[in-house]
Parts: C-alpha cells; sequence; structure tokens
C-alpha cells in the first residue's frame, strides 16, 4: 500500500481558554463546513490535513487541539486535574502555533500572553511560528476587543501577525492555516530547524515520502486580497 505523498509534515497547535472556538475553527478548516462543537475539548484532540503551498510544495499538517481549561473534573472520580501541564508536553515538539481568543470576549484575550509563555517556554525549537488569532468575527456587533488593540499585542509579542476568523462564516480559516506553514517553511528553508531536525529526537518537521504528483489544480496562494488582515493603522 502506497502512503498518501506530501512533502513534509509541520506539527501545529491550537492554544487559549475553553470556548474561545479553537475546535470549532479546526473541524472547519478540516471538513469545510461549520459544526456546533458544544463540549469543551478534553485533553488533546489530533486530526491532519494536506495543504499545498505557493511554491506548491504540500504540507501535511499535523494538528493538536488542546484543553482550554486548566482543570476539569472526571465524571468517574472527582479529581481535579492540571491540564496545562498535559498541554506542555505537546508543546515540546510543535513548530508552529495559533493563539486563539474570542473577540467577543476581553477575558480570553486577557489570557493571551500568558499562552504564549507558555508556550514559548516549552516549545524546543528555535523561533516557532506564531499567529495571534481572533476568532467569532461573525459576532463584531459584540466586539469587546478591537483590532488596534490584537495588532498591538502581536507586534509585542514577537512582531506576529493578528487575523480575525470565523468558524461559522469560513472568513480567514484556511488562510490563517496556510499562513502559519509559510512561515514555517520559509524558517526551515533558512535552515532555523536543521540542527534540532537532525538529532532525530523532536518531531516538529518530518520529512514525507514519494514524488510529487503532477495536478491540474492550482495551488491556493495568498495575497494581501486573500483575508481581511490587519488594518493600515498605526499601533500603540
Amino acid at each position: 500500500m502506497v502512503s498518501p505523498y506530501f512533502d513534509f509534515q509541520f506539527r501545529v497547535i491550537l492554544i487559549g481558554d475553553s470556548t474561545v472556538g479553537k475546535s470549532s475553527l479546526l473541524q472547519t478548516f478540516n471538513e469545510g463546513k461549520f459544526t456546533q462543537v458544544c463540549d469543551p475539548t478534553v485533553g488533546v484532540d489530533f486530526s491532519s490535513r494536506k495543504i499545498r503551498l505557493s511554491d506548491n510544495k504540500i504540507i501535511k499538517l499535523q494538528l493538536w487541539d488542546t484543553a482550554g481549561q486548566e482543570k476539569f473534573k472526571s465524571r468517574l472520580f472527582i479529581l481535579m486535574i492540571d491540564f496545562r501541564s498535559i498541554t506542555r508536553s505537546y508543546y515540546r515538539n510543535a513548530v508552529g502555533a495559533l493563539l486563539v481568543f474570542d473577540i467577543t470576549n476581553r477575558e480570553s484575550f486577557s489570557h493571551i500572553s500568558g499562552w504564549f509563555e507558555d508556550a514559548a517556554m516549552n516549545m524546543k525549537c528555535r523561533s516557532p511560528s506564531f499567529i495571534l488569532v481572533g476568532q467569532k468575527a461573525d459576532l463584531a456587533s459584540a466586539r469587546e476587543v478591537s483590532v488596534l488593540e490584537a495588532e498591538c499585542l502581536a507586534q509585542r509579542l514577537g512582531d506576529y501577525q493578528y487575523i480575525e476568523t470565523s468558524a461559522l462564516t469560513g472568513a480567514n480559516v484556511e488562510q490563517v492555516f496556510l499562513l502559519l506553514a509559510e512561515s514555517v517553511y520559509a524558517k526551515m528553508k533558512a535552515g532555523i530547524y536543521t540542527e534540532l531536525g537532525s538529532t532525530g529526537e523532536w518531531d516538529g518537521i518530518k520529512p514525507g515520502y514519494g514524488s510529487s504528483p503532477t495536478s491540474s489544480q492550482p495551488p491556493l496562494r495568498l495575497s494581501s486580497r486573500d483575508y481581511d488582515g490587519p488594518s493600515d493603522q498605526g499601533c500603540c
């Protein structure tokens, strides 16, 4: 049996508070349609999807959706389990992360710096890629966090991009994952991960196998008009 072709595999993690829409974002990306997620993720969910980059490289994204709640009660035992400690074990092998908050929930935005610090401290690779994601853009009328505030935070954390998405409408969902993959790929080509990858002890990036298939389908390319990106206004 011949395994499906891809050039490289990138391990990516989604982090942020519970109920900000990480699981819905992932489901829309994987399935192409919105599915209401009623129960919060407990522990970590895993999925994968292949995408084509602007230079036609095929990337398999290995996607890890982490629990946003710090603790939960087991149905069988009244145990309080610190899921951040579980999440940290997944940081180690990640090469990129989406920092997700809910634009209608200011508290989730205020926690982003903590999530970022957790990830930066525990991700093993040098210069991991991050994108700050404001979820639930379809609820803009209930916004509690301005675009400018989010852009300022993204710059303070490390001059990262800020993008608003809607799992419900699909707005910018494909683009945010593509942009993250393009960022990782650019750093990989620059040799940033070569030394770490050569040890065999890190799974953030893995080579694929097979030969590139011919395809009449053009790759999904990104330009400044492909997503409702950050404003051109200056930051604070």
